[in-house]
């Protein structure tokens, strides 16, 4: 029992004691989202918490939109939280909602905090507020509308439902205390008046409930157990205590605070991307540059490598960063056993062997993955005109270079020996063609023994090859600049991040392939079909990750 405590994270320890002392007799969670913008890899850590500790205490998950300011929000963005959350394998089955469903019950609450007189419509400008709250140093002063009677109260308000008064002309506000150390509970605003027309509601409301006096109210409504947020909201966590006190709701829900996930030299800010997509920066919210979980699915990160990386950062209680380089470990890690490991050409020179019977050809055996024997073999074509890579030839190779050169031999890989004899450069001095002889002693899986080479280069079958668009992709920004410019707060945007290499040639391989398949291009990294731009007569591959990594987990 001592072990199972400790390998706990605290929230589940502080569960463990509300159902040990009867506070509780379930565990309900939620994930809780505004619609004003696409998720990114921080909410994975809270949609896999919260939906976690649901499953683990056999108890329920509700998905709630937090969709109380019609100003940002979308049903666009509505659909892609959906998509992301199912996604990540989170299942709310019927437990699907909107704070905006409860619109009705929080006018409700509201009048009852005016009838108790723990509520007041209040005439101060935005501005006017502002200087009333005071300072962290110094108390706030009462409005000069503090006071007013409940009867007024209830009439201002229900004359504020009624569509009687412009934008910012009035509010309601908490009675709670203006002295209070504490700035978030010095009479916070609780209704704006906002004539906007509501995703959800459309023209119903003119009034819109702020978030610190709706979030409580829709967790209560939903009788969420722990409300499970990030460490900004600790500071509100006695607002979110005092709205389910006095509006007198059975058995409110808890709040815990957890730190958010911040991961380095990354955009997350929705207004930044919001600007990144409106300048064509990036095609959409779903740009593999990005770390949205639209764009991480999009660019090839599987569902298993999102889960993998959050339990590997864990639940805390401080904020920290954590590398970037820990997420392209956790994609390889899942990637490398499930995936077929094929030929392709990314920079191609064409070489010829001549001594190979011209029109000839022959099907090897290749094993998809050598340490996955389940996912078998495949036939890949052998002739005398292949593609390899621009790098794997030099004219004049420095010291250590093993692979072809004028008089040295290695191995094709799945096939045989070749020795280059000569090569053929264009007018502007470039190589276009390598001659090269073979052995045909030394096929693949021969046994052949006779002499051994120090390189083996990958190839592909020109006659048979597929033609494809390869994208490669750095750091949006400019890592060493930092995320951020100082002076005036725009991104250090790297121009290197992303590379299109439209002339590229892969082995036959990849008829019916679908949007998100994926495979490992051998030396060239881990590659997956793009979802948006893919055709299958205009093959687009996105790059997830390349081979190398120098993160290592801790020990």
């Amino acid at each position: 029992m001592e072990n199972e405590v400790v390998s706990k994270n605290f929230i589940e320890q502080e569960i463990d004691k509300d159902l040990k002392e009867g506070v509780y007799d379930t565990v309900c969670t939620r994930f809780p989202p505004e619609p004003n913008g696409y998720l990114h890899i921080g909410h994975a850590k809270s949609i896999l918490l919260n939906y976690g500790l649901a499953q683990k205490y056999n108890g329920t998950f509700h998905m709630r939109f937090d969709d109380t300011n019609p100003t940002k929000e979308k049903v666009e963005f509505v659909d892609s939280i959906k998509e992301d959350i199912k996604w990540l394998g989170a299942d709310w089955k019927d437990n699907l909602f909107f704070a905006s469903d409860y619109f009705e019950a929080m006018y409700e609450c509201a009048v009852k905090l005016i009838k108790k007189g723990k509520a007041y419509v209040c005439d101060l400008t935005a501005e006017e507020i502002k200087e009333y709250r005071g300072t962290l140093k110094e108390p706030g002063k009462n409005s000069p509308y503090r006071d007013r009677s409940v009867e007024e109260n209830l009439e201002l308000f229900e004359a504020m439902r009624d569509g009687k008064f412009e934008d910012g002309e009035r509010v309601l506000r908490a009675k709670i205390d203006m002295a209070s150390p504490n700035i978030n509970m010095r009479d916070p605003i609780l209704y704006r008046v906002a004539h906007m027309t509501h995703h959800n509601t459309g023209d119903q409301w003119c009034i819109y409930p702020m978030y610190d006096f709706a979030h409580p109210i829709e967790d209560a409504i939903e009788k969420i157990t722990h409300s499970i947020c990030t460490l900004e909201f600790e500071d509100h966590r006695p607002l979110y205590d005092w709205v389910v006190r006095e509006c007198e709701f059975d058995h409110p829900p808890r709040q815990i605070e957890f730190a958010k996930l911040y991961l380095t030299n990354v955009v997350t800010g929705k207004r930044y991307i919001k600007k990144l997509v409106e300048d064509g920066i990036v095609d959409g919210w779903d740009d593999p540059r990005l770390v949205s979980i639209a764009a991480l699915r999009r660019r090839g990160f599987t569902p298993e490598s999102i889960k993998m990386f959050v339990e590997l950062c864990g639940v805390s209680k401080s904020n920290s960063s954590v590398d970037y380089a820990m997420l392209e470990y956790c994609i390889r890690e899942d990637l490398k056993m499930k995936k077929p490991r094929m030929m392709a050409v990314m920079d191609p020179i064409k070489l010829i062997i001549d001594n190979y019977p011209e029109g000839e050809v022959e099907y090897l055996d290749v094993a998809n993955n050598l340490e996955n024997e389940a996912l078998g073999f495949r036939k890949v074509p052998f002739c005398r005109e292949l593609y390899i890579e621009r790098e794997d030839f030099m004219e004049e190779p420095p010291k250590k270079y093993f692979r072809l050169f004028p008089g040295n031999e290695v191995r094709l890989m799945h096939a045989y020996f070749v020795k280059c004899e000569s090569f053929v450069k264009d007018e502007n001095g470039n190589v276009i063609e390598v001659h090269c002889t073979y052995d045909p002693e030394t096929k693949c899986g021969s046994g052949f023994t006779g002499r051994k080479v120090k390189g083996t280069i990958h190839w592909v079958p020109a006659p048979y090859a597929t033609k494809a668009e390869l994208r490669l992709y750095e750091n949006i920004v400019d890592e060493e600049k930092g995320v951020y410019n100082k002076e005036d707060g725009s991104l250090n945007l790297n121009p290197n991040s992303l590379t299109i290499l439209k002339d590229c040639y892969l082995e036959p391989s990849f008829d019916g392939v679908q949007a998100y398949d994926s495979f490992q291009f051998v030396r060239n990294g881990y590659f997956c079909v793009d979802a948006k731009d893919s055709r299958p007569d205009a093959l687009v591959f996105n790059r997830i990750v390349s081979l190398k990594s120098s993160f290592r987990l801790p020990k």
